[in-house]
């Protein structure tokens, strides 16, 4: 479990198969810790805001969209989609951004 905080915002909680993606995604390498300066954030931002456009884009009008999704080292979990998770971590970096607050991950 990875939780991003900030001062400016509530903490958001990810697992840690997530959050790597969003990191990925914003062009963070994926750790245990680290930090998104406020210089930073506007590209996190805009990176997260294509990723979510891309993607709902692709499954446009998909009505194969599957009730669940495999959890690494196994079992399931209820499926959700790139734009329903990195909506949240999108906002989160904003409220940052305007309140010229770093943000901050870590377990």
């Amino acid at each position: 479990m990875i939780v991003f905080r900030s001062d400016a915002a509530a903490d958001i909680m990810m697992f840690d198969d997530v959050a790597k993606r969003m990191m990925e995604i914003m062009g963070r390498e994926f750790s245990t810790r680290g930090i998104v300066t406020v210089e930073q954030l506007p590209d996190a931002i805009a990176r997260l805001k294509a990723a979510i456009a891309a993607d709902r884009a692709l499954h446009a009008g998909d009505v194969d969209t599957p009730e669940l999704e495999d959890v690494p080292g196994g079992g399931k979990r209820a499926y959700v989609g790139l734009a329903q998770r990195a909506a949240p971590l999108v906002e989160f970096l904003e409220y940052s951004l305007k309140g010229d607050k770093p943000v901050m991950w870590g377990i």
